[in-house]
């Protein structure tokens, strides 16, 4: 429902705190949550109060298969906090952060879990290591993506959404296909809801997206070549690509300053993060990452001229020049 205030401190420490501990410690769950089971799952919730009077809704659906857990144990374990950070020093007004974990409804035990949108620290933390890291997957190249904006589409209410008409995120991370369709047999099972037939995946994305900016987020350059064609024709520019997993949050951040129109551009958002003391080939990576989405955004913002030589072999614009030397 997202009330309370959050604490940079108080998540930094909870992080710093598990620093030693092994990932088994940090997400012990052996089998989905009670309540992350979607059975019987109604609306999960954004809402506006005296502490966050302008909500924003933001979801993850993290790819828990065996391929994809490291951008869990990242979030858990170190890039929390900072994304939440980056987001408010940009200026995002009370965002309010949801995790959901996706896996293989036609092999895994646990294809979907459900939790809370939470603005508190601990609430956040709670949810995401409540989540069960199963690391299956079908081997079949999919996996089960589609049921999660069946979710956003059918299950989410938010106040950014409903009384400014402003939509929410939905971050989805992976490295696979997605199912052709929302399979009636597999919402029955899992939630408990009875469809007259399957859907389509254009039509739960379609419905999905009318409340929620939707993106796919792929760790890397040698994870993207299976699956990005496909991502590309169902989400077209909001298919992003990344250098290493490890910028997962901060390239969500971005994409939410960056359409809120909370920093100016990717230079702005490169001052933000480089003012956080993010190592200039971190910083780089991430601006890397979101310049096709921030062209998108603002056709006549500069390009990186090709001027020299960077970690990743891009080049440098001359505002990058002036950050960074």
């Amino acid at each position: 429902m997202g009330y309370g205030n959050y604490s940079h401190a108080a998540h930094a420490a909870l992080v710093a705190d598990r620093a030693s501990r092994s990932g088994a410690e940090v997400f012990r769950q052996d089998a989905t949550h009670a309540l992350m089971n979607p059975k019987g799952l109604m609306l999960r919730e954004s809402r506006d109060n005296a502490d966050h009077p302008n909500s924003l809704a933001i979801a993850f659906a993290l790819d828990v298969t065996g391929s994809m857990g490291d951008i869990p144990q990242t979030l858990a374990r170190r890039e929390l906090p900072n994304f939440m950070k980056l987001l408010t020093d940009c200026g995002v007004a009370d965002p309010q952060l949801m995790f959901m974990a996706i896996g293989d409804a036609t092999s895994d035990q646990a294809p979907l879990q459900v939790g809370q949108y939470e603005s508190t620290a601990e609430l956040m933390d709670q949810w995401l290591t409540w989540s069960y890291l199963e690391g299956g997957g079908g081997g079949s190249g999919s996996e089960s993506y589609e049921l999660a904006f069946y979710v956003i589409a059918q299950h989410t209410d938010f106040d950014c959404w409903a009384k400014r008409n402003k939509r929410g995120y939905l971050f989805m991370t992976g490295d696979e296909l997605p199912y052709p369709a929302v399979s009636r047999h597999q919402v029955e099972a899992l939630i408990g809801e009875k469809l007259d037939e399957d859907i389509p995946i254009e039509e739960a994305i379609a419905a999905a997206a009318e409340t929620c900016h939707l993106f796919f987020l792929i760790p890397d350059a040698q994870r993207r070549r299976n699956c990005e064609p496909r991502w590309r024709e169902l989400l077209g520019d909001h298919v992003i690509c990344m250098d290493s997993p490890d910028d997962a949050c901060a390239v969500a951040a971005g994409i939410v300053a960056l359409t809120e129109k909370a920093v100016p551009g990717l230079e702005g958002l490169a001052q933000v993060m480089g003012s956080h003391g993010m190592a200039r080939e971190r910083v780089n990576a991430v601006v890397h990452a979101l310049e096709g989405y921030a062209a998108v955004l603002d056709p006549n913002a500069p390009r990186r001229a090709h001027t020299g030589g960077t970690s990743n072999g891009t080049a440098r614009t001359s505002w990058w020049k002036r950050l960074f030397g």
